[in-house]
């Protein structure tokens, strides 16, 4: 008998559910709202450089290594905040650059490449534009005309980050002395 009621039962039920699937009204179709976007887009060099020929910018070169913890820790921590995802996308052209990568890049005229350096090396052009000053994370800042404004060395964290770009973005850094800037900055907002 307990066999038999369980048996009607799972029975009902499969019925039951069957039912709401044969309902014949249909579900309307909505497109589905755009995320905000919350990725920086990052460019190859020759991505930047192509784009600059239709539309200047300054630019952000993010130099990093593969085996750099700071490194994944500043594009986990930092770049992925949408605020600051935001204005780098506003602002910038935002390179991410392999500081030990094997392509040749072409910069101000001249071939760079990479040079073997015991176990790893690096690339002339990071050597370049951050006056030989080697440390991983680097972001380099650039002007419209792809002269060197300022190059950053180790991870700032989101807050630190945002005061940096806005200051350079707005050409701040060429009339308003760091510090007093940093004294008087008002943070982007925040949409979270």
């Amino acid at each position: 008998m307990r066999k038999s009621g369980s048996i009607i039962l799972l029975g009902g039920m499969l019925l039951l559910l069957g039912s709401f699937s044969l309902d014949p009204t249909p579900v309307p179709v909505t497109s589905p709202t755009p995320a905000p976007e919350t990725d920086i887009h990052w460019l190859t060099w020759e991505q930047a450089t192509e784009k600059m020929k239709t539309e200047k910018r300054k630019f952000i070169v993010d130099i990093y290594t593969d085996w750099c913890g700071w490194c994944k820790r500043m594009d986990a921590a930092t770049f992925q905040q949408p605020y600051i995802a935001k204005y780098v996308n506003e602002h910038y052209y935002a390179i991410k650059f392999n500081a030990e990568q094997k392509q040749e890049i072409q910069y101000k005229g001249k071939n760079f490449k990479f040079v073997n350096n015991g176990q790893r090396g690096y690339h002339e052009l990071v050597a370049e534009i951050t006056n030989g000053r080697f440390g991983y994370p680097t972001v380099v800042f650039l002007d419209e005309n792809m002269n060197v404004i300022q190059a950053i060395n180790g991870y700032k964290g989101p807050d630190d980050f945002e005061m940096i770009m806005t200051y350079f973005a707005q050409d701040y850094h060429k009339k308003v002395p760091w510090d007093k800037y940093q004294r008087s900055y008002q943070p982007l907002p925040h949409d979270e």
